[in-house]
This record gives structure tokens, C-alpha cells and sequence, in this order.
């Protein structure tokens, strides 16, 4: 690949036909790189990102590198590196892959979103109305689209606190009270690159799992007393 000595431009253009000038390149240096993308020919660096933040609206902007790689040999073997890097790392595993036992640290500090099908799921566990489980179970938030309805309730009013349908006295003896009929959001959840797994808790300890939550009845008893 043919290097252009940017000090004899002139000459270039002279033998090449084509047009160019000092002050059509951008000779700042390459710092600050946010992302780097690589395909099966070009490489892509952005970098020196600058936010102008103003009181409705944040403008980003960047600056970008574009080179076709694979008519340089040193990228071609550079770039192949980093493909022989993925293939050893390909299988590589953090240690939170799977939840210990009884973990439930998701349970608290996290408030999952319930969708209307999440709610007619719940209900239809509990051989509950839509309206009173909605009413009972749920901190109520409109969505836009109208997807979602709210968020699971919490023991407590802090954002800390456990789920409503947490079972178990304590870590390691937790469980979901409502398993089967959890919200998408809990079903969706994965343990991989969570900060918050109890890593105390050891992996192979085999718990029992308790009784499943049973909502509170209401109304009387036969001898007139509420229940």
C-alpha cells in the first residue's frame, strides 16, 4: 500500500489527477477511542466524543476512522490476532454463571415490570380477578403503549426492600413464592455479569423449597370475625 507524504501534496496530484490540499486532512492525533468495529474488510474507529449539553437536548458528536484493512498485510495479521484471542477466550465463563441457591439478591433493590399478561397470568394462579390482583400486587404506572401497567410491590415502601412474593427467612433459604406464574421481566433475567450474586453462598448446598405465597383472604368468617 503506498504511503502519501503529506509535505510534497502537490507532486500527488500531479501524478495522480487527484485533487488535494493541506487543509482537507485531519492530522489531530487518534485519543480517546469509545468503539471499535471490525468486519470482514473495513476497520472503524470513533473516538474524541464531545457532549454539548444544553437544557432539552444533548448533541454528541465524534470523530471517525474508516480504513479498509485488508490490503495492509500489518492489519490483515493484526486483526487475525484478535480473531485467535475470541477463539481462546470463546468459552471463557464468569463465575456467576448460575445462581447459588437461595441467592434472591434480585429480589431486593429491583422493581420488575408487570405487563397486562404478566397480571392475567398471576391472577389465573391465584384464582384472582385481574382488578384485585392488579390492585393488591402492583404499584400502578401507565406506560405509553400501554404494555405495561406497573411494577411488583414491595414489602416496604423502600426500593431496597423484598419482593412481595419472597419467600424464605434469610439468604440462601430464599425462593419466589410465585415461581411458576413470575412476571416476564423476573423470567427474562440472567445471573451472567450480575454484581449482585450473594457470592457467599455456597453453590452446591441443597435447600428445601417451602410453601408457595397464598394471598391474604378477605372478607368474614362464619362467626362474623374479618378476616
Amino acid at each position: 500500500m503506498e504511503t502519501i507524504d503529506l509535505t510534497a501534496l502537490r507532486n500527488y496530484t500531479r501524478r495522480t489527477g487527484q485533487a488535494t490540499h493541506p487543509d482537507l486532512l485531519d492530522a489531530r492525533p487518534l485519543d480517546h477511542v469509545n468503539k471499535i468495529e471490525i468486519d470482514e474488510e473495513h476497520i472503524t474507529v470513533e473516538y474524541d466524543e464531545k457532549i454539548t449539553r444544553f437544557y432539552n437536548a444533548n448533541e454528541i458528536t465524534h470523530r471517525e476512522w474508516i480504513y479498509k484493512y485488508n490490503d495492509d498485510p500489518e492489519f490483515v495479521a493484526a486483526v487475525g490476532k484478535v480473531i485467535e484471542l475470541a477463539r481462546r477466550h470463546l468459552k471463557d465463563l464468569p463465575e456467576n454463571i448460575a445462581c447459588p441457591p437461595g441467592c434472591a439478591e434480585c429480589c431486593s433493590g429491583y422493581e420488575p415490570f408487570v405487563s397486562k399478561a404478566d397480571v392475567e397470568r398471576i391472577a389465573g394462579h391465584f384464582g384472582m380477578t385481574y382488578e384485585e390482583t392488579l390492585r393488591r400486587y402492583v404499584v400502578e404506572r401507565p406506560s405509553a403503549d400501554g404494555f405495561h401497567v406497573g411494577w411488583l410491590r414491595k414489602v416496604g415502601d423502600d426500593i431496597a426492600d423484598q419482593c412481595v412474593f419472597l419467600m424464605g427467612s434469610r439468604s440462601g433459604r430464599h425462593y419466589c413464592g410465585i415461581y411458576e406464574a413470575r412476571p416476564h421481566d423476573c423470567r427474562d433475567f440472567t445471573p451472567i455479569g450480575c454484581g449482585d450474586v450473594d457470592a457467599a453462598l455456597p453453590r452446591k448446598t441443597a435447600w428445601k423449597v417451602g410453601p408457595a405465597f397464598a394471598p391474604k383472604r378477605r372478607g368474614r368468617s362464619p362467626n362474623g370475625k374479618r378476616l
